[in-house]
């Protein structure tokens, strides 16, 4: 109950083969908290505003 992140639902990502967070910058989220998660070799970073990033990402996806 004392952590800035208590009740947030958990998600397994870390059991996937491969996560991409979508972030604008390396700094701490709003619970001024890191996230382990970064640092871990299944996990890419993609840096940008979210929507536009990923608008990029399905649009090259869809010339493959």
């Amino acid at each position: 109950p004392q952590s800035p992140i208590y009740g947030m639902p958990i998600l397994n990502v870390d059991k996937a083969r491969t996560v991409i967070v979508s972030k604008r910058s390396m700094n701490a989220g709003y619970a001024g908290i890191e996230n382990e998660l970064f640092g871990f070799p299944n996990c890419l970073m993609l840096f940008g505003d979210a929507k536009s990033s990923m608008s990029k990402v399905v649009s090259e996806l869809k010339e493959l």
